[in-house]
């Protein structure tokens, strides 16, 4: 059982009377994070491929936060695109591949993603590319495997859909549906922003073509990454300066390089994660896989535990509608939780909760097409509240009662 005393002690930002419930939207930096990022520049603020020893340096320690974000990934380096945002990464990835097709070439996208997904893609419509909508069921708020299968067709290129809403929680099947996408010859690009802060990605498992994920949702700096399969990396064209050439995996794809400070400090997020997993009696010398996984084991049992109680709460509460299952099972959610209530602007909840120091949050989340298809713009959009393996059972406690206050007839 994750020992979450021993959790908080990693991230100063929690030395504060608030409780954060706003973590879908970035969590708090781990301390060797910032600690690493400070170091990088107080001692490493020189450019990189030089020859002298500072240079040497730093380059390593760029490329050791690219080695870390890989392992989040379960992928190789030079399969490990990093960028300013998921955002920023997915409009690049779109811009390397349109190239490579034809006008009346199809891309399937969802209207239950985040924009990041959906807008880089919708936009190449303007190149003669064919935009097809995968839609959620309201019901359920789940993508479903039937409904994509009516949109397949011999011109659909990729199909770009998200592992977990970052407004629903719900986990889809990605080994099954990219597996459906494959046998149809086309790419799949999934957005993991809303699943990497809670459970280990394996990219190979997944079998996704594209995966994408923010770090700096995963206790790190501001920093986006994309897996990229090899094979698909070197098929998309180079968005960087000309010279760059279309024979890299990673580089083409990263006009004006990285962030080298921040992506330095993204191996303080592996030195959380082993020390997690060495404190709860995990083996300092096992392979990063095996620590990794440990780590965010004990996050999701931990996570489970903390949302039942809410869930419990929003499920018999007066006048409120939690948007898809309302279930803790770690298998089908993670704690990312978005309400309605009846009677009230979305922006009512978050305001009372405010003057209680419990930090939600109310709006689209970027998910724009979700909330418009289920008519909740008029009511501000919807209430979330979403948590990680550092919030206290208090922490649920004091959300619950100001919630059940805020309801009160």
């Amino acid at each position: 059982m994750l020992d979450i005393d021993f959790a908080r002690t990693w991230f100063p930002a929690l030395q504060t009377p608030w409780a954060l419930f706003d973590n879908a939207g970035g969590s708090v930096p781990a301390r060797p994070v910032i600690e690493r990022v400070a170091a990088y520049m107080s001692t490493h603020a020189v450019q990189l491929g030089a020859s002298y020893d500072l240079s040497v340096a730093a380059g390593a320690a760029v490329e050791a936060g690219r080695g870390a974000a890989a392992r989040l990934l379960g992928a190789d380096v030079d399969e490990t695109v990093l960028g300013p945002s998921a955002t920023a990464l997915t409009g690049r990835l779109a811009a390397a591949l349109v190239p490579t097709w034809r006008a009346g070439d199809e891309v399937i996208v969802t209207n239950l993603d985040h924009e990041a997904n959906v807008g880089a893609w919708r936009r190449l419509e303007a190149q003669g590319i064919v935009i097809r909508e995968w839609r959620f069921r309201p019901e359920t708020m789940r993508l479903e495997l039937d409904d994509l299968e009516e949109l397949l067709s011999d011109r659909t290129r990729l199909v770009a859909f998200t592992h977990c809403s970052n407004v629903v929680g719900t986990i889809h099947d990605v080994p099954e549906i990219t597996a459906r996408i494959r046998r149809a010859g086309a790419l799949s690009c999934v957005d993991g922003v809303a699943f990497a802060p809670h459970r280990r990605v394996e990219v190979r498992a997944l079998g996704a073509d594209f995966y994408v994920a923010s770090l700096y949702k995963v206790f790190g700096p501001h920093v986006g990454v994309l897996y990229g399969r090899r094979e698909a990396l070197l098929e998309g064209r180079n968005v960087n300066h000309f010279f760059v050439g279309d024979g890299k995996t990673t580089y083409k794809y990263e006009p004006g390089g990285v962030m080298h400070e921040a992506v330095a400090g993204l191996v303080g997020i592996s030195d959380y994660l082993d020390a997690i997993h060495v404190y709860h009696g995990g083996n300092a010398s096992a392979a990063a896989s095996e620590r990794t996984e440990h780590a965010f084991d004990l996050f999701a049992d931990a996570e489970a535990r903390l949302v039942a109680p809410l869930l419990e709460f929003l499920r018999s509460a007066p006048r409120v509608h939690v948007l898809g299952s309302t279930s803790s099972d770690r298998a089908t959610r993670v704690p990312t939780v978005a309400f309605t209530v009846d009677g009230c602007h979305a922006s009512d909840v978050p305001a009372a909760l405010d003057l209680e120091q419990i930090a939600i949050r109310f709006g689209h989340f970027y998910a724009y097409r979700a909330v418009e298809a289920l008519g909740l713009h008029e009511r501000g959009g919807v209430v979330r509240a979403s948590l990680l393996h550092y919030n206290t059972p208090s922490e649920v406690d004091r959300l619950i009662a100001s919630l059940d206050a805020f309801l009160a007839p």
